[in-house]
């Protein structure tokens, strides 16, 4: 029997080393029908027939999917057959509330979905390139700081004269007729950094620490100043999100998938709990000092006083977003129903109301299982392969996709603080729905690594790998070993 390292089954959580492309094949077919009822149904709902924009939306859907799957087949047949049927039928579905709550408004059109579908191919033509170019993806780890760099230099873009400030946020920057928001690609490439970085440092810093004790009773376990280094970098860039830009959500994001990795490569618990103290102050202070994160404390708080619902940037949309949720009931209003279209970035923030009140809970909660579908797919894939660079690369990719759509759930439901974040896939916005697909790409592309049989594999380094560093230790003299012989 073959060692772990030399034996060609899978790893833990890996599915059999055979081809899963037929299986995906069948369940993009089923996504592509799931797409085609909803936005079929919506332009009858909507219109009394059949609009010639969803028709369009739907041939470009399918066009993107089947060359996603065609480039898969050729290029990467063992990757992880789930990952893009879901991603499909979610962008489907994000088109299809977008196109309906335009429609529905007060100033009916339809150019805010034509903008997501040309998004849409974008991020589906970066998902193909990702798996193309990026045929092995543990050499990302060779520019572990050139990657950092440039997620820093990204996340203070919007401090920049490019900055564009929307409701006391500045998250956004400007390029002509078009506006971006960077940190949403800063976040693919921190998970890469955070991966890279931990995944040579992990034995250290999980081994290395001072006790606390009482007496003989053990209380807690810290780690060295040293080793505290990235925690301070991690601190310092949410800190420096949350007082520059006033973006409360993303730095709430980014810490906690940069605690969620630290937990898993450490696994220590004292770790995160540092993380969440620092954390904790640095937000309470920002709640001192700025008015735009003190009236989001309070419109969360007191929702519905009459006061903070009426007053400007208070409690309004949150509010009517609830109420609109309610009136959806189990069912749904249908998509020609309802009145969430007349409320404030109901395609954006507030997209997961949308979908609760035009297909009612059963709807919503449908919604919710692929998010969370997609989100176990890439904690399954970090489970299927060895390397600990890929393994922190996909578990982290997987908590920021799950911990985001806890972020815009809470803040829909009064949970948490309203933070104006995205729904992967969903919500309107081509730099969120871009990033998401590249994330996908990463999925592939690691999942083909794990689970191509080691005998036909570029999975793992060789030993003249520039990325791969072979120290060759020597055995010692033989009056050497003679003398601790006879010591």
């Amino acid at each position: 029997m073959g060692s772990p390292e030399t034996e060609s089954g899978p790893a833990d959580g890996a599915l059999p080393p055979r081809p899963r492309r037929r299986a995906e094949l069948v369940l993009l077919a089923a996504a592509l029908l799931t797409a085609a009822a909803t936005l079929l149904s919506a332009s009858l709902s909507v219109t009394g027939g059949l609009d010639p924009a969803p028709l369009v939306y739907l041939g470009v859907l399918c066009a993107g999917a089947v060359g996603l799957h065609t480039a898969l087949r050729l290029t990467a047949p063992y990757a992880d057959p789930v990952v893009v049927p879901v991603a499909t039928v979610l962008n489907g579905l994000g088109l299809t509330m977008i196109w309906v709550l335009q429609m529905t408004g007060s100033d009916p059109g339809h150019d805010n979905a034509d903008r997501q579908l040309l998004w849409t191919v974008t991020g589906m033509v970066l998902c193909t390139a990702t798996v193309v170019l990026v045929r092995r993806p543990w050499r990302l780890s060779m520019y572990t700081y050139l990657i950092a760099t440039a997620a820093l230099l990204l996340l203070l873009l919007p401090l920049s004269p490019l900055g564009h400030e929307v409701l006391g946020a500045r998250r956004w920057i400007r390029l002509g007729p078009f506006t971006m928001q960077p940190s949403e690609f800063a976040k693919v490439l921190l998970v890469v950094f955070l991966a890279a970085y931990l995944g040579r440092r992990r034995e250290v810093m999980a081994l290395v620490t001072r006790t606390v004790r009482i007496g003989r009773l053990k209380v807690f376990s810290v780690p060295r100043a040293r080793d505290l280094a990235p925690m301070a970098v991690g601190w310092g860039m949410a800190i420096l999100l949350l007082v520059g830009t006033r973006d409360l959500g993303t730095s709430l994001l980014l810490f906690g998938t940069f605690l969620a990795v630290l937990y898993a490569a450490t696994a220590r618990k004292s770790w995160v709990l540092i993380g969440l103290v620092a954390f904790a102050s640095g937000a309470y202070v920002a709640y001192l000092l700025f008015v735009h994160v003190r009236n989001r404390v309070e419109a969360w708080l007191n929702a519905f006083d009459p006061d903070v619902y009426a007053r400007p940037g208070g409690s309004f949309q949150v509010v009517e977003g609830m109420f609109a949720l309610a009136g959806g009931g189990l069912t749904g209003t249908g998509f020609g129903g309802g009145f969430v279209q007349e409320v404030f970035a109901a395609d954006s923030d507030l997209i997961l109301v949308s979908v609760g009140e035009k297909l009612g809970l059963t709807g919503l909660m449908a919604v919710l299982l692929l998010l969370f579908l997609l989100a176990e797919r890439g904690f399954r894939i970090a489970l299927a392969t060895r390397d600990w660079f890929l393994k922190l690369t996909a578990l982290g990719y997987a908590f920021l996709t799950a911990f985001d759509v806890f972020i815009v759930l809470g803040g829909a439901t009064l949970i948490i603080p309203l933070t104006g974040m995205t729904t992967p896939f969903l919500s309107a916005g081509g730099s969120a729905l871009t990033a998401n697909w590249v994330v996908v790409g990463l999925w592939l592309v690691i999942s083909e690594n794990a689970r191509r049989p080691q005998g036909a594999s570029v999975a793992a380094p060789a030993a003249d790998d520039p990325s791969t560093e072979v120290i060759r230790v020597h055995a010692p003299p033989e009056s050497a070993r003679r003398r601790r012989g006879d010591q």
